[in-house]
């Protein structure tokens, strides 16, 4: 059985991560697969909204550490240039927002892996863990950069040196996510915004990513002139045309993704 599970539903790429038995910990087969499956995302133009889920009741556990321990085992220069890194890279460049619905416990690798997606969301029973230094490591595939932008560089830290277990809900009364749905309309109600994403202007939210992008390193002056560049973008897609004549009509706008 794969083990992540990828599937096209309406305009939807829905991505299960699918090692339940190691709560969704990922080996280098599934990172490597991962990406190729973010790379297939990009390229096709049908593809308009990405969903990230898990099975079981881990969303992932972040590193398998069995695979530490086998015969030639990988080394953490590969483990994070080859796999973690390369997997934020994608979501972040990726010119479609990417949904994360975190279903269950979200630890080390695996919540880093969520918070960089464009929306997060969690299960009522859901929880995240920066569970780093309970091994003696430190906060890898971009938590260092995304968490304290989040929540604020002095919660960062704690939660980091001390690998407290975060419920869903204190994760969004502090900025970490989004939003909190209960266990029991959890699928549906996640996907409503993947579904969502996936009828709106899709080159204005590939430029809106690209935009928040910019803002994590600009000056004000330089990223004003981001979304002027940005914005010219915009406003020559058809979808902008559609946007202002259906408003002008009085109907509900049909965005095509152009």
């Amino acid at each position: 059985m794969s083990s992540i599970l990828f599937e096209k539903k309406e305009s939807i790429a829905l991505i299960t991560l699918n090692r339940p038995e190691k709560f969704n910990a990922f080996d280098r087969a599934m990172a490597l697969l991962l990406q190729s499956i973010l790379d297939d995302c990009a390229s096709d133009k049908n593809i308009r909204a990405i969903y990230l889920t898990g099975t079981g009741k881990a969303f992932c556990a972040g590193q398998d550490l069995g695979e530490l321990v086998g015969e030639n085992p990988p080394g953490f220069d590969v483990i994070l240039s080859e796999h973690y890194n390369p997997i934020i890279t994608r979501i972040r460049n990726i010119q479609k927002p990417v949904v994360c619905a975190v279903n269950g416990v979200a630890a080390g690798a695996g919540a880093n892996i969520a918070l960089c997606c464009d929306i997060v969301v969690a299960a009522t029973s859901a929880s995240f863990i920066q569970a780093f230094s309970k091994i003696g490591l430190i906060p890898d595939s971009g938590g260092t950069f995304t968490l304290p932008r989040l929540v604020g560089f002095q919660k960062a830290s704690a939660l980091m040196m001390l690998g407290d277990k975060i419920s869903a809900t204190e994760a969004e009364r502090m900025g970490m996510i989004f939003k909190v749905f209960t266990d029991e309309n959890f699928t549906e109600d996640s996907f409503k915004i993947a579904q969502t994403l996936a009828q709106m202007p899709t080159k204005s939210l590939a430029y809106t990513k690209l935009a928040l992008n910019a803002s994590l390193n600009n000056s004000l002056e330089a990223q004003l002139k981001k979304e002027d560049e940005l914005q010219f973008l915009a406003a020559h897609t058809k979808d902008f045309n559609e946007g202002v004549q259906s408003f002008i009509e009085k109907r509900p706008p049909l965005f095509t993704g152009e």
